[in-house]
C-alpha cells in the first residue's frame, strides 16, 4: 500500500476534521435521547424535538463512513502493509468494543442476550445478519463497527485501485459513486418488504418500515463500502490539487438545507442518499482548509480533544441512555428544565467515561501496538543488512550501551 502525499506546500494535518467527529458522534447521541420516553412523547412536549431529531443518528453514521475513507486516504503511510494497516486498526476499534460490550451485557443487556444475538456481536459480524434483534443487539451503535471491519479490509486494495485512477477522472468516478448511493433505495424498494420494525422501535422512526429494506440501505456491509469508497475518492481529489473553490460556510449550509429536506423524504431515502454528497463536499472542503493552514473554528486544542475521544463517546453513550430508562426508570420528567437538565447530565458523564475509556484503553493499546510494530520493523530492517566484515572475513559486532 503506498501513500499519495498532499497537494506540496499544505498541510498533512487536518485538526478540524477531528474536532468535527465529535459533532457526528453528538448528533447520534441526540438521536439516540430522543428515542427515549422521556423525549418522544408529545404529552411531554417534546415531540418537535423528536422530529427535528428523527434523521440525527442516520446522518452520523453517514459521516463517519466517508470521513473514515477520506482521513485513510489521506494519512495512508508511503511503506505500509497490509498487515500493518489491519493490526493498527483492529487495535483503535477493537479494545473498546470489547469493554463497551461487557459494559453493556453487565448493566442492561444481559437480560435480552442470547447466543445468537451475542456471538455475532462479539466479534462484529452483526451487520451481515438482516435481524433486528441482532444488528442492534447488546450495544446498539457498534453495529458500525461491523461495517468498519469490512472497509478496513478492503482498504488497501480500493486505494491502490484509486491511485491508479487518472486525476481528471477522480470526479467522473466520485459522482458515479455518489449516482449509486442515490439510487440504491430505489432499487431496494423492488425487494419485498417482509417484517417491519415492531413495538420494540416505537418511539423510532424505524418503526412500521421494513427490517429487510432498512438493512440493505443502511446496514448491509458491502452497500456501506460506497460511502467509504465516496471519502477515498474525495480525498483523492483534494490532494491532487482537483478541488473546487469551494468554502466550508457554503458546503455547511448545503449539508444544513440537506438535512431540512432529509425530514420530509420518503423513509428509505432520509436513510443516507440525501446528506452524502453534501457530507463529502463538506469534509472536503474543511480538510482543503486545514491543509492550507487557515483552520477553522474546530480545530481548537479542545475541539481535537473533542474528536479524540468522540469514538468512545460514540460506543458508551448509548449504554447509559438505556440504563437511564430502563434500569433507573426515567420516562416521565416533571418539567422541560428538569428533561434539559438529565440530557445534559447524562451527556457529561458519557464524556467523562469516555475520557477514561480513551485515556485507559484506547490510547494505550494504539501506542503499544504502535511500539510493537515500530520493534518487528527495526528488526527485519537490521536482518536485511548486510554484515560488515573485517580484514579477515569475520562479522564486525557493533556494541550498544
Amino acid at each position: 500500500m503506498s501513500a499519495v502525499s498532499p497537494v506540496p506546500g499544505t498541510s498533512s494535518r487536518l485538526p478540524s476534521l477531528t474536532g468535527m467527529r465529535f459533532f457526528a458522534a453528538f448528533l447520534v447521541f441526540l438521536f439516540h435521547l430522543s428515542l427515549l420516553d422521556a423525549y418522544s412523547t408529545d404529552s411531554q412536549g417534546h415531540g418537535p424535538f423528536a422530529s427535528a431529531l428523527k434523521n440525527g443518528g442516520w446522518a452520523g453514521v453517514t459521516f463517519f463512513f466517508i470521513l473514515s475513507g477520506f482521513v485513510l486516504t489521506w494519512s495512508a503511510r508511503r511503506d505500509d502493509t497490509p498487515r500493518a494497516f489491519w493490526g493498527r486498526r483492529l487495535a483503535k476499534i477493537y479494545p473498546n468494543h470489547v469493554v463497551t460490550f461487557l459494559f453493556a451485557l453487565a448493566a442492561y443487556a444481559y437480560a435480552s442476550a442470547t447466543w445468537g444475538r451475542g456471538v455475532p456481536n462479539f466479534l462484529l459480524l452483526q451487520a451481515w445478519i438482516p435481524r433486528d434483534d441482532v444488528f442492534f443487539s447488546i450495544n446498539n451503535p457498534s453495529w458500525s463497527l461491523s461495517c468498519e471491519l469490512v472497509f478496513y479490509l478492503l482498504f488497501p486494495a480500493l486505494h491502490r485501485w484509486v491511485r491508479s485512477i487518472p486525476e481528471t477522472r477522480l470526479w467522473w468516478w466520485a459522482a458515479a459513486t455518489a449516482a449509486a448511493i442515490l439510487l440504491l433505495p430505489l432499487a431496494v424498494q423492488l425487494v419485498p418488504a417482509g417484517e417491519a420494525f415492531g413495538p420494540n422501535h416505537a418511539n423510532s422512526p424505524l418503526h412500521g418500515h421494513s427490517i429487510t429494506q432498512m438493512w440493505l440501505v443502511y446496514i448491509f456491509p458491502p452497500v456501506r463500502v460506497l460511502d467509504f469508497l465516496l471519502g477515498i475518492l474525495m480525498a483523492r481529489i483534494v490532494m491532487s490539487g482537483r478541488w473546487v473553490a469551494l468554502g466550508v460556510l457554503p458546503a455547511l449550509a448545503l449539508t444544513a438545507v440537506a438535512y431540512v429536506v432529509s425530514l420530509h423524504v420518503p423513509f428509505l431515502y432520509s436513510l443516507n442518499a440525501v446528506v452524502v454528497v453534501p457530507f463529502a463536499l463538506l469534509i472536503s472542503a474543511t480538510a482543503a482548509r486545514d491543509a492550507r493552514g487557515d483552520g477553522t473554528a474546530v480545530s481548537g486544542r479542545a475541539w481535537v480533544w473533542l474528536g479524540e475521544v468522540s469514538f468512545a463517546f460514540y460506543l458508551i453513550h448509548q449504554i447509559l441512555l438505556s440504563v437511564a430508562q430502563e434500569r433507573f426508570g426515567y420516562r416521565e420528567p416533571d418539567s422541560l428544565v428538569e428533561a434539559v437538565g438529565v440530557a445534559v447530565l447524562i451527556a457529561a458523564a458519557s464524556l467523562l467515561l469516555s475520557w477514561l475509556l480513551y485515556t485507559a484503553v484506547e490510547r494505550p493499546v494504539v501506542r503499544a501496538w504502535a511500539r510493537r510494530a515500530r520493534a518487528a520493523r527495526n528488526a527485519r530492517t537490521a536482518q536485511s543488512l548486510p554484515a560488515q566484515r573485517d580484514g579477515n572475513d569475520r562479522p564486525v559486532t557493533v556494541g550498544t550501551s
